[in-house]
């Protein structure tokens, strides 16, 4: 629950713990999502090697504006979160921005390559889970800059 209180004629909305849960669970799951990028384009061999060829070579033929797609979904996902522990309205269209590079890269993976069948049968329910808690922020987000807390 949110409380107010008046600080010299300002209404001044104080954190409501669950947006710290959120935002630090928020930041942990795209810290890892900005490590799988940062990792695969590194090319680091200590997490590569659990891919098979196929795999690999699948990831390493990314276009350039698939790349870029993948890099705005990831980084706007970890601004977004950072946005949201420092109280800010633009962590909204850093969620946004998020979902629109993950738009752009799951018309690539579905629609122009055979990329879930590269990734085997997790693969889909990887990307489903993705997206419901990267729709669930943008919601969040929203929530929060309509109550104020957000600013």
């Amino acid at each position: 629950m949110t409380a107010t209180e008046i600080n010299g004629g300002d209404v001044v909305r104080q954190t409501p713990v669950h947006l710290w849960i959120v935002g630090i669970l928020s930041l942990l799951w795209s810290a890892f999502g900005a490590f799988d990028y940062l990792a695969t384009q590194l090319e680091l061999d200590f997490y590569m090697g659990a891919f098979t060829e196929e795999q690999l070579a699948y990831f390493y033929g990314f276009p350039s504006w698939s790349v870029a797609a993948w890099a705005f979904g990831v980084w706007g996902a970890v601004a977004g979160s950072i946005g949201l522990l420092l109280r800010k309205s633009w962590a909204v269209w850093a969620f946004a921005i998020s979902l629109a590079g993950m738009a752009v890269n799951l018309v690539y993976t579905m629609f122009m390559t055979n990329g879930f069948e590269i990734m085997g049968e997790a693969a889909p329910i990887m990307t489903a889970v993705i997206w419901v808690v990267a729709i669930f922020l943008l919601v969040y987000a929203v929530a929060m800059r309509k109550r104020g807390v957000l600013t």
